[in-house]
């Protein structure tokens, strides 16, 4: 990762990073890292799972040290832990008062200033000081506080608790989602939040989005939220490997994709020529050199053709020799590495033909007692069906029907004679942690001759193909899952979130590849960049059944 310093084009930056450096284990995560963020501004973090973000995040917090680099922070910084910072006894109603009490503090101070001054007219230090609590009170909104509170409580959906609940009375939803709120009812200078869209639904998302618009400190984010990234960032940082190392764009993420693809294409563009250079190169080394044998310096029964103009053109031809090599190197040392593969599944999947008409998967009458009850589902053999809901509305249970590898209480489901199916679970698990990549992919598809390797599916990087897969991330895990259903070539593709724990480049890949599969594909997601851009059809569960979307 080349030294950057990303920053934005206006306003005086408020937190400030320089050449930071962060390793774990001799894993460099961070290389020569900085930013300048100033108030107003909201920066996303974007990049492969394991890029840094997180990382980046802590140490801008000060959680961590960086290993080099230095930054400077406001006093006032705020940082969403992943776990809630009160204990289990803590309530609703006083986690809210410690988050407020910032704001009653300085409208005490500013009170008291107020005071000094009216004793005290013409005293420049009073008025000074009385200037900046004046500013502070209106960056905390400390005369609306109390009424902002309750509108951030109902907001992140908890004005249902009472004041007295405890933290250990609340769901892990619940405490995830009273973190958020204590910090933006304190209104930090500087908000860093890591992943602060889960345990949130659609309304809260809504609200949470217009909040953090209406800030005035700056904000520092990760997510993998598209729509959201969409809707508040101001500017992105992408942590993922380019050309020139991190690349910080002036953008919302619609603003990112394109230019994404631009710079994509000029790194390719650059690749090609340089490829091109090099061949170019060292064709020249081996003709220009042969050139040199040919002129080589005469035996001594040839001295007598051999005079001064001979030896000034094996001199150049050999300078000219030094030359290409030396260019040779030099190119050989500073080329651009080739572009990651794009996923894609063109060429990879094989369903069988399909005619106008034809069902891969019927469904009929199916009853799971407490999860689902679906009277009738037809999925074509060439059809894409989106299937979505809240937390627990069935979506899961229906590819698992589908699958079979649910048996329910009441109907059937059959498929299309020689119709093959293969379901993407949430919850990837492999029996043996010490197995690779490889060896599982490899072993799947024995004694197949059309199966397409792993590395061209572009899902598992090469880094990773021999490595046990318990020492793989989540992500890195469903990608083998993926790639491993894939490899299978199934006519019908059952996908249950197949965005999650996937990078936002590997998710747009994923989805424009669905788009273009052969065969029939069902897919079961909340998320909302997939909903908002899916074109098929689409089945919404409430409580197990079917209802009007939304």
């Amino acid at each position: 990762m080349n030294p950057h310093t990303m920053s934005a084009p206006t306003g005086a930056a408020l937190l400030r990073a320089r050449d930071l450096s962060r390793s774990y284990g001799g894993h460099v995560v961070l290389d020569g890292v900085g930013l300048d963020v100033a108030p107003g501004q909201r920066l996303g973090l974007v990049g492969e799972n394991g890029a840094g973000k997180s990382t980046l995040l802590r140490l801008l917090a000060g959680v961590e040290e960086p290993d080099a680099g230095n930054i400077e922070r406001p006093d006032d910084t705020g940082f969403l832990h992943q776990e809630l910072p009160y204990g289990a006894e803590a309530t609703l109603g006083g986690v809210v008062d410690d988050a407020l009490a910032p704001a009653r503090e300085v409208e005490r101070r500013l009170a008291l200033s107020a005071e000094a001054v009216d004793t005290g007219p013409g005293d420049d230090r009073a008025l000074a000081e009385y200037a900046d609590l004046l500013a502070d009170a209106e960056r905390l909104e400390v005369w609306d506080a109390d009424r902002r509170a309750g509108l951030v409580v109902a907001g992140l959906g908890l004005d249902g608790l009472d004041a007295g609940r405890t933290v250990a009375r609340m769901s892990g939803g619940q405490r995830a989602r009273l973190a958020l709120a204590a910090l933006l009812i304190r209104r930090p200078r500087a908000l860093l939040l890591d992943e602060p869209t889960n345990h949130l639904d659609d309304s809260a998302l809504e609200f949470f989005e217009g909040y953090l618009r209406d800030l005035p400190g700056l904000v520092v984010l990760a997510s993998h939220d598209r729509v959201f990234l969409d809707a508040v960032c101001t500017g992105l940082v992408d942590l993922d490997p380019a050309v020139d190392g991190p690349v910080h764009y002036g953008g919302a993420y619609t603003y990112y994709l394109r230019e994404k693809q631009v710079e994509r294409e000029r790194w390719q563009q650059r690749h090609e020529y340089e490829q091109d250079r090099l061949k170019a190169l060292r064709e020249s080394v081996r003709t220009t050199a042969r050139r040199v044998g040919h002129n080589r310096r005469p035996k001594d029964n040839e001295k007598m053709n051999y005079d001064a103009s001979g030896e000034r053109v094996q001199q150049q031809v050999s300078r000219r020799v030094r030359d290409a090599r030396g260019r040779l190197a030099e190119l050989e040392r500073e080329q651009v590495r080739k572009p990651p593969r794009k996923l894609s599944f063109s060429g990879q999947l094989t369903a069988r033909p399909a005619t106008a008409g034809d069902q891969a998967l019927m469904l009929r009458g199916v009853e799971v007692p407490g999860r689902l009850r679906l009277a009738h589902l037809d999925v074509p053999a060439d059809g894409r069906l989106l299937v979505t809901g809240p937390n627990g509305a069935g979506k899961s249970t229906l590819l698992y029907t589908l699958a079979r590898r649910l048996t329910p209480a009441e109907g059937e489901v059959s498929w299309a004679r020689g119709t093959t199916a293969a379901l993407l679970e949430q919850d990837v698990r492999f029996a043996d942690p010490e197995r690779t990549p490889r060896s599982l992919y490899d072993a799947l598809n024995a004694g197949r001759t059309d199966a397409p390797r792993l590395v061209d599916l572009g899902l598992v990087a090469p880094r990773d193909q021999d490595r046990p897969v318990g020492l793989l991330s989540t992500g890195q895990r469903r990608r083998l899952a993926l790639a491993m259903l894939v490899g299978r070539a199934p006519d019908v593709l059952l996908l249950d979130e197949p965005t999650n724990h996937l990078s936002l480049s590997l998710a747009e890949e994923l989805e424009e590849a669905l788009g273009t599969a052969p065969g029939a594909v069902v897919v079961a997601s909340h998320d909302r960049w997939l909903r908002r851009n899916w074109e098929g059809r689409q089945l919404h569960l409430v409580g197990g059944r079917a209802v009007p979307g939304p």
